[in-house]
């Protein structure tokens, strides 16, 4: 982490800069040196530095000042303010002001490390998720298309969900999307610009998903050798994304249930509360209703994380995304693997739209992926593909194009069979045995 991540130190004590750079050297860290205020400022100008160390007494320029301009300069720069104990008032003034947090002098080295070690996971936290958002924004289309009746409704969703701190509850098959349709909701809320954290519930056993939500102490349990923020600490003022919150065990259940009515967490081995401030999103691919009924979860932890809820539609409901998306995968793949791959084949095109798709945008992703490595033109050939024909309706006979047509009003019609009927100008038993045939199922 550390090698990521540029350190600027200002101190006007030479001895004081020295030994903090050959500290933070060997912890892995890019570093920069300044003498005072102007000489910062000027180093930064030239070199941005994701972390700055700044001693609040300094001649000309103090360290309360440094940090105004700092702030117009570099606004995403991380202020650690080192303080002599009579200057803590201006340290925590600077803390109002924006600072991350201060030390006092004389200071613990490993004391300082971990603060600056907590400091860079921020930093990168945020970074990832700007540079998320951005992919995001501008990718909003690998999602949806304006055409398809069912995503249009969920675009509304996230759009009327986005900017409040409501819970949502993302549900649909696997390979949906699910956790791109939460960070698409955390790119367009007012928390934005902090983390957003991912936790997979199902992937972690119950003590150790604690460890991962609430963090720990030192000393904890065996193998605790440092004290380590959890995953809810590190949401803080951002969004929690809890990915197949219907695996996570009863004892979690009742441990978040708390934590979300009372925004505090306890880190495992400690007694001391810490505050948090987070937006929560959860997903499944289970029936959370059906959990609820069995006993598996809690009738009263379901209520708290499904206020709004949100169900993506398979891809085989969605047929006109198919092409769109399968072109941007295309695009993204050559790009990445320098490959003059510009289009797909006639045959090839017929053969993606004929495709149930199962495993739904995943699957769809991973099989355009597989043939831009395979392809050796210019044009991806439906032999590139990881399904063969038989898999799918041969593409341009009769019976591909009526399952598309139908497949195509039934989403239009949201699986209202009534509706759907009319429009086809069929009987519904004529249409369920139609939907039977090609193995349509509703949602």
């Amino acid at each position: 982490m550390g090698s990521q991540v540029r350190l600027l130190i200002v101190d006007d004590e030479l001895h004081v800069r020295s030994s903090l750079a050959a500290w933070f050297r060997d912890e892995g860290y890019q570093v920069a040196l300044a003498g005072g205020g102007h000489e910062a400022l000027e180093e930064l100008s030239k070199n941005a530095a994701e972390i700055m160390l700044v001693d609040i007494k300094m001649p000309g320029m103090d360290g309360l000042a440094l940090q105004r301009h700092v702030r117009k300069l570099a606004p995403d720069t991380t202020i650690i303010i080192m303080t002599a104990y009579a200057a803590v008032d201006t340290a925590v003034q600077a803390l109002k002001e924006g600072a991350y947090d201060y030390i006092v002098k004389p200071f613990d080295p490993e004391e300082l490390t971990r603060l600056v070690r907590k400091a860079a996971e921020r930093y990168l936290l945020m970074a990832e998720n700007r540079a998320l958002r951005e992919r995001i924004e501008a990718a909003t289309v690998d999602f949806v298309t304006a055409g398809e009746g069912g995503m249009r409704e969920v675009l509304e969703q996230v759009d009327q969900v986005a900017p409040t701190d409501t819970a949502v509850l993302v549900t649909g098959d696997s390979g949906t999307g699910k956790e791109l349709l939460a960070r698409l909701i955390h790119a367009r809320s007012k928390r934005c610009f902090f983390p957003l954290v991912t936790v997979n519930c199902g992937a972690l056993a119950e003590g150790v998903l604690e460890s991962e939500l609430y963090g720990h102490q030192r000393g904890a349990f065996s193998g605790a050798i440092t004290t380590r923020r959890g995953k809810i600490e590190l949401a803080n003022g951002g969004t929690l994304f809890l990915d197949e919150i219907g695996d996570v065990p009863a004892k979690v259940q009742v441990d978040l249930l708390r934590v979300l009515q009372e925004k505090q967490i306890t880190r495992v081995g400690s007694n001391t509360t810490i505050q948090v401030d987070f937006r929560l999103i959860c997903a499944t691919h289970r029936d959370l209703r059906a959990e609820v009924q069995s006993g598996k979860l809690r009738e009263d932890f379901f209520f708290r994380i499904n206020v709004f809820p949100i169900h993506l539609p398979p891809l085989r409901e969605r047929t006109a995304d198919i092409l769109l998306l399968a072109r941007q995968f295309l695009q993204h793949f050559a790009g990445q693997m320098s490959k003059p791959i510009h289009s797909f084949s006639p045959e090839a095109l017929a053969a993606l739209e004929a495709y149930p798709w199962p495993g739904n945008v995943r699957e769809l992703q991973n099989a355009v992926e597989r043939a831009a490595v395979l392809c050796r033109g210019q044009e991806i050939t439906p032999e590139l593909f990881p399904f063969s024909p038989k898999d799918a309706v041969q593409p341009g006979t009769l019976a591909a194009v009526e399952e598309a047509h139908i497949m195509r009003v039934l989403a239009e019609c949201g699986y209202n069979i009534t509706r759907a009927a009319k429009i086809l100008d069929v009987d519904r038993v004529t249409l369920y045995n139609k939907m039977k045939k090609y193995k349509i199922e509703r949602p």
